[in-house]
Order: C-alpha cells, then structure tokens, then sequence
C-alpha cells in the first residue's frame, strides 16, 4: 500500500507543474529554470509508474527509499540555505512519513516471515 501512496503522491506532484506551471509556483515561489522544473516532474512520474505498476518487491524498496531520500534531502538543504519556499518542508516531512512506512512495513514483514513454519 505505502508504494501505491507514494506512486500517486509523485505522479501529482509530478504531473502538476508540467500541466499549470503557474498554480504550481503560486504555493512553491516562483522558479527561473522552467525547464528543469519539468524535467523534476517527468522525473517523479517516471519513478511513480515503477511504484505504481512494478511487480517486484524489493525493485520497489530500492526505488522508493533513495527517491524519497532524495526529495527529502533537497528539500531540507535548500530550505536551510534560504533558497526554496517553506512548503518544500512539507514536502520532506511527507517523504520522512514514506521512507519510516517503507522500512517498518520490511521489518513487519521480516518479523513475520521469521514465525513461518519453514523457519521454526
């Protein structure tokens, strides 16, 4: 469930300034490079079509933490140098949110694995 979250919470977030650039810097500030905004949005949509239709579990891991990882590392870091709009730490805290479901549900998984009778 937390990669079909996350798949659709990039394709949005992708797809938004791609299809009305203007609303989407009228909450996040004003940006020079409208090119590499939408590449950003390809970017996240490309990344939400493996989480969204991928069928292998642990691709999917390995996709959905770094991608959130990486989100969330931009976020903070422009947002202490004073470079990017506040919203962006709304951004980063949703993609903490992800990256502790990603983890918690492997380690629930883990756990449940373990009380199998194959590993008793």
């Amino acid at each position: 469930m937390v990669f079909k979250i996350q798949g659709l919470y990039y394709l949005i977030t992708g797809l938004w300034p791609i299809v009305h650039i203007n609303s989407f810097m009228m909450l996040t500030g004003e940006k020079i490079d409208l090119w590499l905004v939408k590449m950003v949005g390809l970017l996240s949509m490309a990344v939400a079509i493996g989480l969204l239709f991928g069928k292998n579990k642990p691709a999917k891991i390995l996709l959905g933490i770094p991608a959130a990882f990486a989100f969330m590392s931009i976020d903070i870091y422009y947002n202490i140098t004073d470079t990017i709009s506040r919203i962006y730490l709304l951004d980063a805290l949703l993609q903490f949110i992800i990256v502790l479901w990603i983890m918690l549900s492997c380690l629930i998984h883990a756990k449940n694995s373990d009380r199998t009778p194959n590993n008793q």
